[in-house]
């Protein structure tokens, strides 16, 4: 899930959520927004057993990003904008900001 909030100052406060059901104790957001470190955005675990990080976007840009479980498995977001091919044959979920 993504929700979006209102510009302010050029940047957009982004949520990136996953439902409880995605299974794993660890998740981590990784992206172009983050030079794709594995460690450096963690989701925190909600009351519902979902995972969410707020992270501050540039207004108007389009960022790739997955979502990094357990350090192993990656997922797309199911509420991406769009998704684009990767240069591994899978593909990336795309936020625009």
């Amino acid at each position: 899930m993504l929700k979006k909030g209102p510009v302010d100052g050029g940047k957009r406060e982004v949520t990136f959520a996953l439902p409880a059901d995605v299974g794993g104790s660890e998740v981590h957001l990784c992206g172009e927004f983050n030079d794709w470190s594995q460690t450096s955005l963690p989701l925190l675990r909600g009351d519902d057993g979902g995972y969410s990080v707020v992270v501050l976007l540039e207004a108007g840009c389009r960022y790739r990003y997955r979502y990094l479980i357990d350090g192993s498995r990656w997922e797309n977001d199911w509420a991406a904008d769009e998704y684009l091919p990767n240069e591994f044959g899978g593909e990336d979920s795309v936020v625009e900001a």
